[in-house]
């Protein structure tokens, strides 16, 4: 099934509206260019999800992954007031958020695989790297990406545990 891109289009400007913000608020509340609001908003259609994607729904107060469920044909999720606390996650995961800039975060369904669990990653780089380590890392998040979301679920999921 292809993703519905005028849906998200629509989904966008719809909740942008209804928080009363123009291309160039949403944009600056988001941290991103207006011209990045502007392509969301146009509707055409893209090989990949952009990574200003997540950046957008968190201004526009949605939950993570929301702009993926719209591409898909279901509704944007608020953003949950019991996720949990930084401070309830486990001091390994900690450390590493507070380590280098953040370079990108998705979060992957994993019903395709049986499970009604979702992946959450976070891609951190190393705190002085340069503008070429930076893409060259995002160039590997972006490959990695791409297996991760084509599986389909015909492993044995013993093996996997394994």
């Amino acid at each position: 099934m292809g993703k519905d891109w005028p849906r998200l289009a629509e989904a966008i400007e719809a909740a942008r509206e209804a928080k009363n913000f123009t291309q160039v608020a949403l944009a600056k509340a988001a941290g991103v260019s207006e011209s990045t609001i502007q392509n969301l908003e146009s509707g055409t259609e893209r090989k990949r999800i952009p990574a200003s994607l997540p950046a957008v729904e968190r201004a526009l107060g949605w939950a993570a992954g929301s702009g993926e469920k719209v591409l898909e044909g279901r509704d944007p999720a608020p953003l949950s007031e019991t996720a949990p606390a930084p401070t309830d996650l486990p001091l390994r995961i900690l450390q590493e958020l507070q380590d280098g800039p953040l370079l990108d975060t998705t979060v992957l369904d994993l019903t395709p695989l049986g499970s009604s669990a979702r992946m959450i990653v976070v891609v951190k780089g190393e705190p002085d790297a340069s503008p070429e380590q930076i893409r060259a890392d995002l160039l590997a998040w972006a490959k990695a990406q791409r297996h991760l979301q084509n599986l389909d679920g015909d492993d044995d999921p013993t093996e996997i545990a394994n």
